[in-house]
């Protein structure tokens, strides 16, 4: 009897095994997440990536990341990556790239968090990039699906932790045309300058009065010398 239930025990086990494997055992997620503090409302939290090589012909050159709801662009910045890559941050999320990877190499940065959302879990879905083209879309949030987004769960907030106000939110305003602009009209040296113009002016004016009635009374005075002369010059003779 035990050379018979030997081996269907050893089916039963093998076929159990097989089926765990199967089941238990979701779809890799080739781009992974993971944080130094892994709590909602948790601030300044560096969040590194993880994205896998896929490619046997072309290296990883840009990896873009759309955030999550509850983490504006402006609250992440760069930590660190592969050398020579840079940090763009765009509308919805940011890239992160630069100089194409080897084949096979996969990239790794991080990233500062001014403060993450109060929720259980953050997906941060990813565009991965390689240099010939190439993109891993790892964009699904269901975690079975076959190219699931990195997503980092949350513990609860501490006691008494609130939320922040964004980056983007406490920047100053840009000036709009709809701003109000003073109202046209003289300014003080404007004025300054008009009332200067007209004494000066005046000035003027009062000088070539001036002038005019010194001109009349000298010729009055040589008309007079002249008419003198000629009558001393006609008693004489």
């Amino acid at each position: 009897m035990s050379r018979i239930t030997l081996p269907r025990l050893s089916v039963a086990v093998a076929t159990a095994t097989a089926a765990v494997a199967l089941t238990a055992v979701p779809a890799a997620a080739h781009t992974e997440v993971e944080a130094d503090k892994a709590q909602a409302l948790a601030e300044n939290v560096t969040v590194t990536f993880h994205a896998e090589a896929e490619s046997d012909s072309s290296g990883i050159k840009e990896v873009r990341v759309v955030l999550p709801e509850g983490i504006a662009p402006a609250d992440v910045t760069y930590d660190k990556g592969p050398a020579g890559w840079k940090f763009t941050a765009d509308k919805d999320g940011y890239t992160v790239g630069g100089k194409e990877l080897r084949t096979g190499a996969s990239a790794e940065y991080s990233v500062v968090v001014r403060q993450l959302p109060d929720a259980k879990e953050v997906a941060f879905k990813t565009l991965q990039t390689y240099g010939d083209g190439h993109v891993d879309r790892w964009i699904e949030l269901d975690e079975n699906g076959e190219n699931p987004a990195p997503t980092l769960t949350l513990k609860a907030a501490a006691p008494g932790a609130k939320p922040i106000a964004s980056a983007s939110a406490t920047e100053s305003p840009a000036p709009t045309d709809a701003d109000p602009t003073p109202a046209a009209g003289p300014t003080l040296a404007t004025a300054s300058a008009q009332a200067t113009d007209t004494a000066e002016d005046s000035d003027s004016g009062l000088s070539a009065a001036t002038w005019t009635g010194i001109g009349a009374g000298i010729l009055v005075a040589a008309a007079a010398v002249v008419l003198a002369v000629r009558r001393r010059g006609g008693t004489e003779q």
